[in-house]
């Protein structure tokens, strides 16, 4: 198993954020198929205020560069990736059109 963790941030505007935990506790039909069919076996997100933290466990095969381009060539994705950004706003560092940036593991017990 590998674990991947990431964050992002939604626009500080209450009203939006209810409207992205309820899109997230209704995902469209068809989106949870696309993460498991790449090899991902959990994926949990967490918010403090409009903080966005990301924890996925994929299987020892999963490729990240192989779900990039599935995720890229289906239109169900990017529909719901569209929906989705006017929700959030990327990270103060991130490069140009990137979304969820990953973290960097720093302790481990």
């Amino acid at each position: 198993m590998k674990r991947f963790c990431f964050a992002l941030d939604l626009r500080d505007d209450p009203a939006l954020i209810a409207e992205y935990e309820f899109w997230h506790r209704n995902v469209w039909p068809g989106i949870p198929k696309t993460i498991t069919d790449a090899g991902i076996t959990n994926m949990e997100i967490y918010r403090i205020l409009n903080r966005l933290f990301m924890i996925m466990d994929t299987t020892d095969d999963y490729d990240p560069a192989a779900k990039a381009a599935a995720d890229a060539a289906n239109p169900l994705v990017q529909q719901w990736e569209a929906h989705t950004w006017k929700y959030q706003q990327a990270l103060p560092h991130a490069m140009p059109g990137e979304k969820w940036m990953p973290m960097e593991k720093i302790f481990q017990l």
